[in-house]
C-alpha cells in the first residue's frame, strides 16, 4: 500500500428530515458521477466509484474523525462522511434522535448519491448505527467495518445511563456541559485527553475545530446532549441495536482496540468478552488492532492502515456481488 497523501475535502448537505444533513466528502479519481451540490469532478471510468464508503462517527464526534483514513483509502475509493444528527454542521437537525434516525439519514445519504448499495464504516456509536443498518436492510450494506463497537453488552435493568456515559466515555460526556473562553483553551482540553495526547496533531486539530460553536468566552461543543442521550440509550440498552450484529444477514469485521476510552489497559473488547458476546466467526471477524486505544483505531498510522485494509477487502466482496466479477480497486 502507497504512502497516505493529503485529499482534499468537499462539502455538500443532503436533505434528510427535518433539514439537511451535512457531510465530508473526499472524492476518488474513479466516482461514476458527481456528488449533487459539488463541482463537477473529472471522472475517469465508471467501477468502485458506483460503491462508496460511507463513514459513520462516534457518539460526541463528527465526520472529520475519519480525514486519515480518507487519506489511507485507494485513491479510486470515494469516502463520504456526514456529521450525524445532533452533532457538528448537523446539530440543528431535529429530534426524535435514536439510532434508527441515523440509519434513516444514512438511507438519505445513499439516495442522494444515486447509489444501491455502500460499504460502511463505523467507529464506535457509528460501528453500532452500522450494524442497525446492515441488519435492518442487508442487501444495501453487505458488509460493514466495525471499528471498537457495534458489539454490545446491555447494563443492569435500572442503570442510569447519565451516569454510565460519564463513566464509559468520561470526558469526552461531561465537556457537553461546559464553555471555554477561547479556541485555545478547548484545544487544551482534548490535548490533555489521554486517548488523544500521544496524537495530537493537525487532523485531530481539525476534528476538534468542527465540533466548537458559540462565542468567547462561552465556546462550547455542538454536541446535543438530548442527542447523546438517546443514542447512548441505543447503544446500552437498545435491543434492536443490541441484537443487529447477531443478525443472520450481517457480514461484518470488527476491528478492536486494545486499549480503552481513556487509553486504560482494558478495552472495551478482549478475548474473553468476545467469546462471552458470541458472534458467529462465520459472518463477524474479528482482528486485535495492537498498540490502539478507542480513539486511536481511526489516527495512527498502523491502525488507520488496518482499517483500510478491512474497507477495501469489504469493497471488493460488495463490488463482486454487485456486478459478478471482481472491482478494479488499485492499492
Amino acid at each position: 500500500m502507497t504512502e497516505p497523501v493529503p485529499v482534499p475535502a468537499r462539502e455538500y448537505a443532503v436533505p434528510v428530515r427535518g433539514g439537511r444533513l451535512a457531510v465530508t466528502h473526499w472524492p476518488g479519481r474513479g466516482e461514476a458521477a458527481d456528488v449533487p451540490g459539488e463541482a463537477p469532478v473529472p471522472d475517469e471510468a465508471p467501477g468502485p466509484g458506483d460503491v462508496p464508503v460511507l463513514a459513520l462517527h462516534g457518539i460526541t464526534a463528527n465526520g472529520h474523525a475519519f480525514t486519515a483514513l480518507a487519506e489511507a483509502l485507494s485513491p479510486r475509493l470515494p469516502l463520504h462522511a456526514p456529521d450525524l444528527r445532533g452533532r457538528a454542521h448537523s446539530a440543528a437537525l431535529p429530534g426524535p434522535y435514536g439510532l434508527a434516525a441515523h440509519v434513516e439519514d444514512v438511507l438519505g445519504l445513499l439516495r442522494h448519491l444515486g447509489r444501491e448499495r455502500a460499504v460502511l464504516v463505523g467507529h464506535s456509536m457509528g460501528a453500532f448505527v452500522a450494524a442497525l443498518a446492515a441488519a435492518r436492510h442487508p442487501e444495501r450494506f453487505p458488509h460493514v467495518v466495525l471499528v471498537d463497537g457495534g458489539l454490545g453488552f446491555p447494563p443492569p435493568d435500572g442503570t442510569d445511563i447519565d451516569a454510565l456515559l460519564d463513566a464509559v466515555i468520561g470526558p469526552a460526556m461531561r465537556r457537553l456541559r461546559m464553555t471555554f473562553p477561547d479556541r485555545a483553551a478547548y484545544r487544551a482540553f482534548f490535548r490533555s485527553h489521554p486517548a488523544f495526547t500521544a496524537h495530537w496533531g493537525p487532523h485531530v486539530q481539525a476534528y476538534v475545530d468542527r465540533d466548537l460553536v458559540g462565542d468567547p468566552p462561552a465556546l462550547r461543543s455542538s454536541c446535543v446532549l438530548d442527542a447523546v442521550r438517546a443514542d447512548g440509550a441505543d447503544v446500552l440498552r437498545g435491543p434492536e441495536v443490541l441484537a443487529a450484529v447477531h443478525r443472520p444477514g450481517v457480514r461484518a469485521t470488527l476491528l478492536w482496540a486494545e486499549r480503552g476510552l481513556l487509553d486504560e489497559p482494558q478495552g472495551l473488547y478482549d478475548e474473553t468478552r468476545l467469546a462471552a458476546a458470541g458472534p458467529d466467526p462465520g459472518r463477524v471477524a474479528a482482528h486485535r488492532l495492537p498498540d490502539t486505544n478507542h480513539y486511536s483505531t481511526v489516527l495512527t498510522p498502523a491502525a488507520v492502515a488496518a482499517v483500510a485494509d478491512a474497507v477495501h477487502r469489504a469493497h471488493v466482496e460488495v463490488c463482486q456481488g454487485y456486478t459478478g466479477g471482481r472491482t478494479s480497486v488499485d492499492r
